[in-house]
């Protein structure tokens, strides 16, 4: 349990560590947000090798950062590192936000599935569960933490599928009788019953192929949401639209993961507003050509 705030400091610090880390667009949302709430600081995107992940955390509190992101590949090694995990974070079996404790102690949770719940609530507001099956594609943190937002959600039919069959095994295990593990192989014709389908790997992504997955057997009615945001619409994400799907990329997971980080960090709510959002489009596409 979270007892103590991150303390507060003149000068706000705060980072995302990955390896690698310079593909991310955090930091610019985050200085957006300080300028948003008249707060004096910086958001720091720092590269961190999976080995030297203890010592950069356990630096955090000397240097007076409130905490951190995680991103690939440090997420799952974060839950051995920080002295307290909370339930949401070990159910999920990753770390994506780091706070550093009145105390100088460092709590870890996972704001991940927060930002896919909202994401896909702000896009299509009157969409529930009880559609129909979801088909998740992926096996690694992000797809950790969309499987734990929609069975939080309500949903009962969940598909898996990776091609690395025991790593969806091992996530289906933390879910009895809510997800089913489909093979590799199968995952053309099992679209003809899903009404949701979430693309958690980074194929599509700038320099990545596009997923492997043909769209024809997706009813017509079934939505479509992949967590990439570069580009703002992946391979997936077009064909989709093309196809007459409705869609949701992945700039708002990360543009709503950030209040509950800031929640903790700061002790501020921020408004993730349509300007900040349409900078951050701007931005992204500016960046790609």
């Amino acid at each position: 349990m979270l007892t103590q705030m991150a303390p507060s400091y003149p000068f706000a610090l705060a980072a995302v560590f990955g390896y690698p880390v310079m593909h991310s667009r955090s930091p610019l949302m985050h200085q957006a947000l300080m300028a948003q709430q008249g707060i004096q600081g910086a958001y720091l995107p720092l590269e961190v090798h999976p080995d030297r992940l203890e010592s950069a955390l356990r630096g955090l509190e000397p240097l007076n950062f409130a905490g951190c992101n995680l991103t690939i590949p440090l997420k799952q090694k974060a839950l051995e590192i920080v002295d307290e995990v909370d339930e949401v974070a070990r159910a999920i079996g990753a770390i994506s936000c780091v706070v550093v404790r009145a105390d100088g102690s460092l709590f870890g949770t996972n704001n991940d599935w927060i930002g896919f719940r909202e994401n896909l609530l702000s896009q299509w507001p009157n969409w529930t569960a009880g559609q129909g099956p979801v088909l998740v594609i992926g096996g690694g943190g992000g797809c950790r933490a969309i499987i734990y937002a929609l069975v939080q959600m309500g949903f009962t039919e969940i598909l898996l599928c990776n091609r690395t069959e025991a790593r969806a095994d091992e996530i289906a295990d933390r879910y009895p009788n809510l997800v089913q593990v489909i093979p590799w192989h199968a995952r053309h014709e099992r679209l003809a019953s899903v009404s949701l389908l979430v693309n958690t790997t980074n194929q599509g992504m700038v320099g990545e192929a596009p997923l492997d997955l043909r769209l024809d057997a997706l009813p017509t009615h079934a939505r479509v949401a992949d967590i990439i945001y570069t580009p703002l619409d992946s391979p997936l994400i077009l064909d989709a639209a093309a196809r007459g799907h409705p869609t949701a990329n992945g700039l708002g997971m990360l543009l709503h993961q950030a209040r509950p980080a800031w929640q903790l960090w700061f002790g501020r709510d921020p408004e993730i507003s349509a300007e900040i959002r349409a900078m951050m489009e701007t931005e992204i596409k500016l960046a790609l050509g």
